[in-house]
């Protein structure tokens, strides 16, 4: 088994193709069994495509949560990010350059959904990597964990709490979203009949929404339903209108956007610095 980490994976969350590894204390168990082991883990390895924790790490030992834990696919990938947090700490995944996971193992399972550069051509919309590292940005409105880039997080927070000393609450639906968690989605509807094209109707492709790379984020406020036009009517959206800019947050899609994507004006991506 993999030597132990000198220290615990606190407030980053480390990606890989297939495996997840995550701050123990940020997680939801639901099994006793699975609690058991957590409660005294500092890190635990999660698989991608459906959710299941495979091992809980602690300073004494590596325990497996599910049998056959050296055959599972991707499990090197997931000891090799581990080292590479060992041997250079947090340094650059603080200066917002964790990297970006490949794209080849995407492309492969999108040719077989029938989808190819094509799709991209048509929409105008840019094939988009997974980050090797996020950041803990807080929770959502569902106080599920938020994960973002390091940048986006501390933009975000920023953001948020400007907005709060002029009374505005602002809260996250949504930010960071796997390859997995999309074609997710087209499997469960084309398992219920559905085409891939009736499915490109309403969702986008996999690998090509912004949220898959860490700096997008769907905007609510209390009391509005999330991912809403009406939200254009909030006192949040105009305070965004008028301010998100000023901390690197563009509306993504506007109406009349060239990618034929419905108006979403809770939808906002860090670009990376001020735009305004």
């Amino acid at each position: 088994m993999h030597r132990l980490p000198a220290r615990p994976l606190k407030s980053i969350l480390l990606n890989t193709a297939q495996i997840e590894l995550w701050p123990a204390d940020l997680l939801r168990v639901r099994s006793n069994a699975d609690a058991r082991a957590v409660a005294t883990a500092h890190t635990v390895l999660r698989r991608k495509h459906d959710g299941r924790y495979l091992a809980a790490i602690s300073h004494r030992a590596v325990q497996p949560l599910v049998p056959r834990l050296r055959r599972e696919p991707g499990l090197g990938d997931a000891w090799d990010a581990l080292d590479r947090l060992e041997a250079g700490g947090t340094r650059g995944f603080d200066a917002g350059a964790p990297g970006s996971l490949p794209l080849h193992a995407l492309q492969d399972r999108l040719h077989a959904l029938g989808l190819d550069e094509a799709y991209g051509e048509r929409t105008g919309l840019p094939l988009v990597a997974e980050p090797a590292a996020l950041a803990f940005a807080g929770f959502d409105r569902y106080r599920r964990p938020l994960w973002l880039t390091a940048g986006a997080a501390r933009a975000w927070r920023a953001m948020q709490a400007a907005a709060a000393r002029e009374g505005v609450s602002l809260d996250a639906i949504s930010g960071y979203r796997s390859h997995d968690y999309q074609l997710g989605i087209f499997a469960r509807k084309r398992a219920r009949g559905q085409t891939v094209d009736q499915i490109l109707t309403v969702n986008a492709a996999p690998g090509y929404s912004e949220h898959h790379s860490g700096n997008a984020l769907d905007i609510g406020t209390p009391g509005e339903p999330p991912a809403e036009e009406s939200f254009e009517h909030t006192a949040a959206f105009a305070w965004l209108t008028g301010h998100a800019g000023n901390f690197g947050f563009v509306l993504s899609y506007p109406r009349g956007n060239p990618h034929g994507i419905v108006y979403e004006p809770w939808h906002w991506c860090f670009v990376g610095a001020a735009t305004s």
